[in-house]
Order: C-alpha cells, then sequence, then structure tokens
C-alpha cells in the first residue's frame, strides 16, 4: 500500500469516528474528491480535539493550558504547510490536501483563527460577532472544501456561497447545542441578544428560562435561513456528485436546525438528530433538488466573509 492510500485509510477511519453524518453525505462524492475531504476532516477534527481536550469529537473537557494548545496547533499546522517534516497523520493529512488541491492558505489560517478565540475565551457581544466567528470554525471550512470540490480560488461569488453554507450549519449547531453549553461554561449567543431577552449567561442553562432560551434557538435558525438559500445557488455550480453531496449535508444540517426550531422548549430533553430514515428522506430530496435548478437567492444583506489575501 502507498504512503498516500494508508494516509487517505486513516483519515477515512477518523471520519467514521468523529462524525457519522459527514461520513455519510462524503460516500457521494466522486473518489478523489472524497478522498481529499477525508484528508481535510482528519486535520479539522485533530484541530477541534487538541483545542477542546477531546477524542475524535467527545469527551470534551478544560485544558490546564488553551494557550499552549492553540501555540502547538498553530506549530503543526505550519510545519506541515511549510515543510516536509514528518507530522502526526491529521497534519500529514492537510499537507497532502493543500498540495493537491492548491488550496489558499487564508482559509486554513482563518479556521485556526477561530480555535484561538475559543481558547482566549471569547463571547459574541453582537450578530456581526456571532457570523465572524461562524466564518471562522465553519465558513472558512465550507471554502476549503469548494476548493476540494474543484472552485477555484478566485471565484468569490461560489466561495462566498459555500461560506454561508457553513455559517448556516454552525448556527444550527449553536441553536442545538445552546444549552449543553452554557452547562459547560460555553455561550456563543451574541451579548446583545440576551440583554434583549433579559437573561445572563447563567440562564442558558436554568430549565425555568427554557421558553427564553427557545426563543434565542429560534432566532439563530431563522437567521440561518438566507445563508442555506444562497448556498444552494453555489451548490448548483459544482459537478453531479459534489452538488448531491453538499445538497444531502444541507438536508442533514438543516433538519436539525428545524427540529430545534420546531420543538421549541422541548428541543433539550434529549440531543435533536436526524434518524437513519430521515437521513434516507432527505437524500431523496438532496437528489432531486440537484437536478432541478435552484431559486433564486441574492446575497444582498448577508454577512461576507472577509476578503484578505
Amino acid at each position: 500500500m502507498s504512503e498516500r492510500a494508508a494516509l487517505v485509510l486513516a483519515a477515512r477511519d477518523t471520519i467514521a469516528q468523529g462524525s457519522q453524518s459527514f461520513a455519510a453525505a462524503s460516500k457521494l462524492f466522486a473518489p478523489d474528491t472524497r478522498e481529499r475531504a477525508w484528508l481535510l476532516y482528519a486535520w479539522c477534527r485533530a484541530a477541534d480535539d487538541l483545542t477542546d481536550g477531546q477524542e475524535l469529537g467527545h469527551g470534551a473537557a478544560p485544558l490546564a493550558d488553551p494557550a499552549h494548545a492553540q501555540a502547538e496547533l498553530e506549530r503543526l499546522t505550519a510545519a506541515a504547510l511549510d515543510s516536509d517534516t514528518p507530522l502526526p497523520l491529521p497534519f500529514e493529512a492537510l499537507r497532502l490536501v493543500a498540495r493537491e488541491t492548491g488550496m489558499p492558505r487564508r482559509f486554513i489560517e482563518d479556521h485556526l483563527a477561530g480555535f484561538a478565540l475559543d481558547a482566549a475565551g471569547w463571547r459574541p457581544e453582537s450578530e456581526e460577532d456571532l457570523l465572524r466567528y461562524c466564518y471562522h470554525v465553519a465558513g472558512s471550512v465550507g471554502c476549503m472544501m469548494a476548493v476540494v470540490m474543484g472552485v477555484a480560488a478566485d471565484d468569490q461569488d461560489t466561495l462566498d456561497r459555500a461560506c454561508d453554507l457553513g455559517l448556516a450549519f454552525q448556527l444550527a449547531n449553536i441553536a442545538r447545542d445552546v444549552v449543553p453549553d452554557a452547562q459547560t461554561g460555553r455561550c456563543y449567543l451574541p451579548a446583545a441578544w440576551l440583554r434583549e431577552a433579559g437573561l445572563g449567561e447563567a440562564d442558558l442553562a436554568d430549565p425555568a428560562q427554557r421558553d427564553a432560551v427557545a426563543r434565542l434557538a429560534a432566532r439563530l435558525v431563522e437567521l440561518s435561513r438566507p445563508y442555506r438559500h444562497s448556498a444552494r445557488v453555489g451548490a448548483a455550480r459544482l459537478p453531479f456528485r459534489s452538488r448531491l453531496a453538499v445538497l444531502a449535508a444541507d438536508g442533514i444540517y438543516g433538519a436539525i436546525g428545524e427540529q430545534v426550531f420546531a420543538l421549541g422548549p422541548a428541543a433539550w430533553d434529549r440531543r435533536v438528530r436526524v434518524s437513519s430514515a430521515g437521513k434516507l428522506g432527505l437524500l431523496a430530496g438532496a437528489a432531486l433538488r440537484s437536478c432541478t435548478p435552484p431559486a433564486p437567492a441574492s446575497r444582498a444583506g448577508l454577512w461576507t466573509r472577509p476578503r484578505q489575501s
């Protein structure tokens, strides 16, 4: 087995353990794209684990020295991009996918900046702050995945729409996890929203405040919808198999947000998930949308990622 093949197989195992939803969606990609998606995921998963004190997305625990973990992540990532020094598997995976795709370094560095915000205990003050954070932790990944799928690094509108899907995913995740996040001392809701609702961060974990928390979660889901619509326009420009995979992922993550919206105060009685049968139905819907033009969706008024070089 070649070194590349071994690296790809290890990355495949990482995604199988770290994200069942993404692993399922990745099977829809053409082989080269699928392998590169696995490689990119392996690095993203390792970066998240390193900074959250967890393993494959599970068992998160407060780090004794978050700044040291962030510095180590940045060191290993820079070594992957700037050298041929042997590195742990996830960073070898990043090196390979970056070289094979010509990945713009700015997207990698923007993603690292999201981990730096978490390491610093950052909190969003405004909706603008929230969307910028969502870009760093998820929108930048959307841009990287677009490059993996063959989008040119100078196709700004398609990259913006790939970013939009990442924003929508992250907003749905925040809505689903607002209560468990609060129970572990995390809050991604803008402080301005909390003040408007007459809540403090501690109130988010209080069952007596569940109605008010549900209204805030619904606001997140409502915020995500135009970004999902925009992303579908970008997805229509992709090769068929990539388009199908993206629309399937959109359906799954969108369904999570919409379940939170529909359940209201009951959304945190148990973790919101999409069943296997539900995923099959969403895949069928994605297949149908893949064969039909998307509804027009202007980006006017939507938050737009930074354009640094």
